[in-house]
């Protein structure tokens, strides 16, 4: 017995060490750089970001300092979607050679300058760099733990202060910056591997002597006297025709952390007992509702078998007189059957992305080193993905006898991506009015639109006429001509409330997960544990399916024939809570003040809670299809 549970608890914990570390692999191709001692090191800078307005701004849209000529580095289609604005900076350093006090440039603010400044800092806004692919982060001691550490991506452009004595708040710059570069050395050669790029930003009024020129010495940062940077005593104020002086060190720190495992150091859930609760949780209720699906099926099929065994009683009898008294009717066409092969299409391209996007991700072709990969990825695969869809949405429309299957083809191809790329338009164009980096240029809104219009569409087409072609799927029984009168449902039974109640459970098993997801997005997090996510996913899919199953099976139990909708907006409905879940992060979460951010957050939310509604209905509605076509079929039916 002893041995029994040994076994179980390395077979979990093999298990865990897998999911957890799923996101430690690499990208074929992205192979890493050697240095030799004395090599140039070039930092590249990124966007602005702000957790407050949600709106990126490229670097030097502020006034800072500038190399001689500005280069923007050639991003993917991921990366402009995000807002990423990758350019050179006027940052040099040499590998393995420290410096202090280097002089970038000299400002004297103008107007315009300072009042940029200042409202950038009042919005919290963060400078992000990049070092040999890797972001720059700023090192923060955990207060309830000791030795450890969270790491800050980008640092902020400044903060707001007062004086000593003074009650007025004045706006400080931050101009001084000492980097850390960490590199791993390999024992057989002087080549070294940079494994981390940390800063501290400190906020110094520097001074010196005479008139400024090139070969001006600061009194408060002087290499030659040795004098560092240590502290913020005498900050370096924001204001009109203030004059501000950026300076920077740099220090080199040997690591033991080896180059294929750098990003575990930016990655690592603190929390990751939080996940296990959320993954325990989600298994409970889908352990409930697999008992409840199991006890069902042994019922029906068994007294089928037995054929009304004369030990039942009179109420069981009439529990199963219910949903075979609807033989009949059962596989009737629903009202508006044409939208709703649509909807199955799309939720099949949906799912079809999903699996597939979190394969790569297992597998570390989506490492947070290929920055934009993943969002490259889902759209990719969501256009080629079209071919399931219309394949899906025109078998079952075939199966409803259905003629028009162009017609059919047509909205499957447009009606979701249309109502998306409506409300991102929209969004896009607020963001374009800020003058955000955010914003997604013409170029790349025209090359979205073709791989719409040149593949998805094409292959739409291409999966509906084979899906067409092939022999309609037979039901299991006859449909009577004449429909049968549905009797008066109890209050339980009522669709609304029947299809709500249906969405808690699905939404309750992810809810958890949810959490983070929303976290990495709004508070520009890493969010790279394909293994939790995968668990989820699949729990998620086991209960949008038994929830609707078990449903289904009451609603034909009280001679409600009409399932097909109801099933699809049974676990579909799990889309509204995750919608109003979305609002309670919002107002509980987030520090977001401006209109404009509020509205992209709530329209971003609104497609994320589409797209939720779509691939959930889906999972719900061919689980009780095959249900419905597995009950009828075992059983010989008067």
């Amino acid at each position: 017995m002893a041995g029994h549970r040994l076994d179980v608890e390395w077979i979990f914990s093999l298990l865990a060490l897998f999911f957890l570390r799923a996101h430690c692999f690499y990208l074929p191709g992205v192979s890493p750089e050697d240095f030799q001692k004395g090599d140039q090191l070039l930092v590249k800078v990124n966007k602005l970001t702000s957790t407050k307005t949600q709106l990126p701004y490229s670097y030097y849209y502020l006034p800072f300092c500038q190399p001689e000529h500005i280069v923007d580095s050639a991003e993917n289609l991921g990366e402009v979607l995000r807002g990423d604005r990758i350019e050179n900076s006027p940052y040099v350093f040499k590998m393995r050679e420290p410096q202090m006090c280097n002089i970038v440039c000299r400002k004297i603010l103008d107007k315009k300058a300072a009042k940029a400044f200042k409202e950038k800092i009042d919005d919290e806004y963060r400078v992000n760099m990049i070092l040999d692919n890797l972001p720059l982060v700023v090192p923060i001691r955990r207060p309830d733990q000791e030795n450890a550490v969270v790491y800050q991506y980008g640092y902020h452009v400044g903060l707001r202060g007062q004086y000593a004595g003074s009650k007025e708040e004045k706006h400080f710059i931050n101009n001084h910056l000492i980097f850390t570069v960490k590199y791993h050395k390999d024992p057989l050669s002087d080549s070294a591997r940079i494994v981390g790029f940390e800063v501290k930003p400190f906020s110094v009024k520097h001074e010196y002597e005479g008139e400024w020129n090139d070969k001006t010495r600061l009194t408060t940062c002087d290499p030659r006297a040795k004098r560092a940077v240590t502290s913020s005593e005498s900050p370096q104020e924001v204001e009109e025709k203030k004059e501000i002086i950026f300076t920077y060190d740099v220090e080199f720190q040997e690591s033991d952390i080896k180059w294929a495992s750098r990003w575990d150091t930016y990655l690592l859930m603190a929390d990751d007992q939080i996940h296990w609760f959320s993954i325990v949780n989600s298994l409970m209720i889908v352990i409930l509702l697999s008992g409840m699906v199991a006890i069902i099926m042994l019922r029906t099929l068994y007294r089928d078998i037995s054929k009304y065994n004369k030990l039942e009683s009179q109420e069981e009898a009439q529990e199963e007189t219910g949903w075979k008294l609807v033989h009949g009717d059962v596989f009737r066409p629903p009202t508006n059957s044409d939208l709703l092969c649509v909807y199955v299409g799309t939720g099949v391209q949906f799912c079809g992305m999903i699996i597939v996007t979190m394969i790569f991700g297992l597998l570390g072709f989506l490492s947070p080193s290929n920055r934009g990969g993943l969002i490259t990825a889902m759209l990719l695969l969501w256009v080629f993905m079209g071919l399931f869809a219309g394949y899906s949405s025109a078998r079952l429309y075939k199966l409803f006898k259905g003629t028009e299957w162009k017609k059919v083809t047509l909205k499957t191809a447009f009606m979701f991506p249309a109502t998306v790329f409506a409300i991102f338009f929209v969004l896009n164009a607020l963001i374009w009015g800020q003058k955000s980096s955010g914003a997604v240029p013409f170029g790349t809104m025209f090359a979205l639109v073709l791989l719409w219009f040149g593949i998805s569409v094409p292959l739409v087409y291409v999966g509906s006429y084979f899906g067409y072609k092939k022999p309609a799927i037979e039901d299991p029984v006859k449909t009577n001509k004449i429909p049968r009168q549905i009797p008066e449902q109890a209050w339980y039974m009522n669709p609304a409330f029947s299809i709500l109640i249906g969405g808690i459970l699905p939404f309750g098993a992810v809810f958890i997960e949810l959490f983070f997801i929303l976290t990495s997005i709004w508070l520009h997090q890493f969010y790279y544990i394909f293994g939790f996510l995968f668990i989820v996913f699949v729990i998620l899919i086991v209960t949008c399916a038994e929830i609707t199953v078990v449903l289904c099976y009451f609603q034909l139990c009280s001679e409600d024939y009409q399932w097909w909708w109801r099933s699809y907006l049974t676990s579909g409905s799990s889309a509204l809570y995750l919608f109003l879940y979305a609002a309670f992060y919002f107002f509980t979460k987030l520090d977001i003040t401006k209109p404009v951010s509020g509205v992209l957050y709530f329209g971003y939310m609104l497609i994320v809670s589409y797209a939720f509604f779509v691939l959930t209905g889906t999972i719900g509605f061919y689980a009780c299809f095959w249900f419905t076509r597995l009950i009828y079929s075992s059983v010989k039916i008067d």
